[in-house]
């Protein structure tokens, strides 16, 4: 006589951004969230880089950059994308 096992399965996944900072220096959000202009986190919410180094929201940086400044909010120097 043959016996069913039934096997179930439960898969966990987490996704993480891969920054040197936890957080936006602009909106002071975590990565792993989003910014205060999207409604979840994810791809349509990226990281963006700067030759410099830091990092921010790439909707927070736009914003910032939209202002009459073209400078890094962290360390004044001119923005340009890594």
């Amino acid at each position: 006589m043959k016996v069913k096992v039934k096997r179930k399965w439960n898969v966990v996944a987490v996704w993480k951004w891969t920054a040197p900072d936890d957080s936006c220096g602009i909106c002071r959000q975590a990565f792993d969230g989003c910014c205060p202009s999207c409604h979840e986190p994810g791809e349509n919410c990226p990281i963006v880089f700067g030759k410099c180094k830091h990092c921010f929201h790439m909707h927070c940086i736009l914003k910032w950059l939209g202002q009459p400044q073209d400078e890094c909010p962290m360390c004044r120097q001119t923005w340009e994308f890594q």
